[in-house]
């Protein structure tokens, strides 16, 4: 029985003027997947995650996830369909606490509205409960529970990574889109973020990782797609792209068998 798809991206293209930063792009990603999209600078990586959570509207081609077409769809709308993404650069409240900025993702699964907040009603209450337990709860597994209620400018740089990570999950999606989420950490805080990672995944979520740490992605990606100029060059497992002679001239060099 073959794997279910979760999300389909379907001749994507993408011009900035006369760039062509994507060219008719498909793309499909496995429920349950840890999918990596890797590539030289220019590449393409950061625009396609832009066309995927409608940061960016795309020129040409559609988009499906769960088999719904969300072509057309804004950013806040994919997020309420179960599509999280983190940022190449933090995006933090420095004055609110760590688990105050994960709570931030979580507003989308709430109903409180103006009234609710200005007379605290119980489903304020209820919902600020929750919305504190879930956050706690991603905050736990990704080891910062130690720093919930400290401000977040009070983190190390790997921390505040993994903070946003956590925002991510509050929503709760069941697709997460990772741009670049081991970038600038130390040596010794990539391995805890790799096993976070893997933990997320374990539990269900399915993870699409733009990554230029090619170790890493080798280490815990099932598929990887690989991006030159725009252009899709091959998707397929591992051990394929590491062999396929147009990703070693493109991407990773010629000679680069490692």
């Amino acid at each position: 029985m073959s794997t279910p798809t979760i999300f389909q991206a379907e001749h994507l293209s993408k011009a900035f003027g006369g760039l062509q930063a994507v060219n008719d792009v498909s793309l499909s990603i496995q429920s349950g997947a840890i999918h990596a999209l890797i590539g030289p600078n220019g590449a393409g990586k950061s625009t396609l995650f832009n066309l995927i959570t409608g940061v960016t509207p795309i020129d040409q081609g559609q988009l499906y996830l769960q088999g719904q077409n969300i072509t057309a769809l804004g950013a806040d709308q994919r997020v309420h369909l179960g599509m999280a993404r983190t940022f190449q650069n933090l995006q933090i409240f420095p004055e609110l606490t760590v688990l105050e900025n994960v709570m931030v993702g979580r507003h989308c699964r709430t109903h409180s509205n103006f009234l609710d907040g200005l007379f605290n009603t119980r489903r304020n209450r209820t919902e600020n409960q929750e919305s504190e337990q879930v956050s706690y709860q991603y905050l736990d597994q990704l080891g910062l529970a130690a720093q919930a209620l400290k401000p977040a400018r009070q983190l190390s740089y790997g921390q505040a990574k993994l903070m946003e990570i956590a925002r991510a999950m509050a929503s709760q999606p069941q697709l997460l889109l990772l741009d670049e989420p081991l970038a600038g950490l130390p040596a010794s805080a990539i391995e805890f973020a790799e096993q976070a990672i893997l933990g997320l995944n374990a539990k269900g979520v399915t993870i699409v990782l733009v990554e230029h740490n090619v170790r890493v992605v080798m280490r815990l990606s099932h598929q990887i797609s690989v991006l030159n100029n725009g252009n899709l060059l091959i998707t397929g497992k591992p051990d394929q792209v590491r062999q396929d002679p147009a990703v070693l001239a493109a991407y990773l060099g010629e000679g680069h068998h490692a």
